[in-house]
């Protein structure tokens, strides 16, 4: 008896070395079951890290000393700030009905060729990701207002669906992008960690602004490819998309100066955005405050009445003062607390005092009027419901990817790695495959919070660029949300498709795009210059 169960405890012992695995494979089960993502992720490693403890493979300190710092530096993290900042800046604009009246305009600006309106929602579909970057509210909108018209204008439902899906997950890549976001912070870790394992104690950064650069060029390829996929459908297959008749009385001129009354907002808050990123002014979190901020007073303009000639000058002037606190902050040295300061700097100051709280009058009469007409209570449910599970799911993630390392599945998926035929390409490519796969059944946040830790060390520690990974990572999840079956881009317009279009037209008419993205994906890895060129250019990174 005593011979059986010493080699019971020896056979559970010899299991200890396939704990990592097994911790993966559950959580692949959990999460393809319908569980909750976070509460798989936190669930698996409590599980795993206690077998890990009795069996002697798992050290149960990493409950009590890392993982409470690990949650401090999450709560404590700047760079996840901007995450609900930019979340709060998409719905504003959503609720604000910005893309309604740019989808129609387009629509009547390119409507009169073959294949307009694809071309239209494509470039609306750019224009919505640079100023919001929520993929869903994106979808939905151009499904409902698009979808609708372009079948009873004649064209192929799989082509219409396929286009409106595909222009909604540009805000994928296109910055400012949440994705991008949680990619940023989760690569700038891995970097981190990868030089220190080199013996670089004093480790180079990768910024959320590195990975917006890196990103501008691909996704605006990306936009180009799609614009070309849609002129050659128009010309090869012209009843899937045909033209439509302009309006009678309206002339082309009148149509183009429509459309250009409702671009300059959205360019604004843009250039706002993007433009301080880039240009080194702001920081992403910073930006996304300028974001938000703008956002609120687009919002609050729109919906106050014209004739309230109290409330638009104020909003009016606000807008102008964030302009004129940007040029200050450009120019000249703001900061109190200095000894020395000079006669320019002290008007400078008084100035940008005197801006700051003309922004916060008129940001607190936009959200008066966006209260008054009931728009605000809809805007913080949904913002907090988003942020809540974005921070949720990232404390199951730490969780996870702790327990994780403490049963030793680093050295695990570093071993599996460098054994794969073809070196470092051979490694990326797998890689790449996996997330793809994962693309069709789990969400991007659950990828980049899981997946993105486990393998990302190991590649910067064979050579790869940071930033480069980082936007072939951004490009191959913006292609989850359009692969069959469970792409979440494909659900969101099924929930507001009409009846008449079926979810296998849905399915069709995404696969096209997904090809392209395949396409993107293949430029991407035979030229990184499309990725780095411009960080090295702003940055010298």
């Amino acid at each position: 008896m005593a011979e059986f169960i010493d080699s019971l405890i020896i056979c559970w012992c010899a299991c200890a070395g396939w704990l990592d695995i097994a911790m993966i494979v559950t959580l692949c089960v959990l999460l393809l079951a319908g569980y909750p993502a976070a509460f798989s992720l936190a669930g698996t490693a409590l599980l795993y890290g206690l077998l890990g403890l009795s069996m002697g493979a798992f050290d149960v300190t990493f409950f009590s000393e890392p993982y409470p710092i690990r949650i401090f530096g999450i709560i404590n993290n700047q760079v996840l700030i901007a995450v609900p900042l930019f979340v709060l800046m998409g719905v504003v604009l959503e609720k604000s009905r910005i893309a309604e009246e740019l989808l129609d305009n387009m629509a009547k600006l390119f409507g009169s060729m073959n294949g307009g309106l694809g071309i239209s929602v494509t470039i609306v579909g750019a224009l919505l990701a640079a100023s919001t970057g929520i993929v869903g509210a994106t979808v939905v909108t151009m499904g409902l207002l698009s979808l609708p018209t372009m079948l009873r204008r004649g064209y192929s439902p799989a082509f219409a669906s396929g286009s409106i899906a595909a222009a909604g997950t540009l805000g994928q890549i296109i910055p400012p992008s949440i994705v991008l976001i949680l990619l940023g912070d989760q690569i700038s870790n891995a970097w981190q960690k990868a030089q220190l394992q080199q013996g670089v104690y004093a480790p180079e950064t990768v910024s959320v602004g590195d990975l917006f650069a890196g990103a501008l060029l691909p996704g605006l390829m990306l936009v180009g490819f799609y614009l070309t996929y849609q002129i050659m459908v128009a010309l090869l297959n012209p009843k899937a998309a045909p033209a439509i008749p302009q309006e009678t009385g309206a002339t082309y001129s009148h149509i183009l100066i429509a459309a250009l009354k409702t671009l300059p907002a959205p360019l604004l808050l843009i250039v706002a955005v993007l433009g301080s990123i880039l240009g080194g002014i702001a920081t992403p979190t910073e930006a996304a405050a300028v974001g938000a901020a703008g956002a609120i007073l687009i919002a609050g303009f729109r919906v106050c009445p014209k004739t309230d000639w109290k409330g638009r000058p104020l909003l009016i002037a606000g807008t102008l003062a964030t302009a004129v606190l940007l040029l200050l902050s450009i120019t000249l040295d703001l900061r109190v607390g200095r000894q020395q300061v000079n006669g320019l700097e002290t008007l400078g100051i008084f100035l940008a005092t005197l801006c700051c709280i003309l922004i916060a009058l008129s940001l607190a009469s936009s959200l008066f009027a966006l209260l008054r007409e009931k728009m605000l209570a809809p805007v913080v449910e949904k913002t907090t419901t988003v942020t809540t599970m974005v921070f949720t799911i990232l404390i199951g993630a730490a969780l996870f990817s702790l327990v994780f390392r403490g049963l030793g599945g680093d050295e695990t998926v570093a071993h599996a790695l460098s054994n794969i035929p073809g070196g470092v390409t051979g490694a990326v490519i797998a890689v790449m495959l996996v997330m793809f796969v994962l693309g069709f059944f789990l969400d991007f946040i659950e990828i980049t919070l899981v997946v993105v830790p486990l393998v990302a060390p190991a590649l910067l520690l064979m050579g790869v660029d940071p930033v480069w990974l980082g936007v072939m990572m951004a490009v191959n999840l913006q292609t989850s949300f359009l692969t069959p079956p469970f792409g979440f881009a494909l659900f969101y317009l099924r929930g507001v498709a009409p009846d008449s279009v079926r979810t296998a037209q849905i399915y069709k008419g995404a696969l096209p795009f997904v090809l392209i993205q395949i396409i993107a994906l293949a430029a991407l890895a035979l030229f990184p210059q499309l990725a780095t060129w411009l960080p090295d250019l702003l940055y010298g990174s």
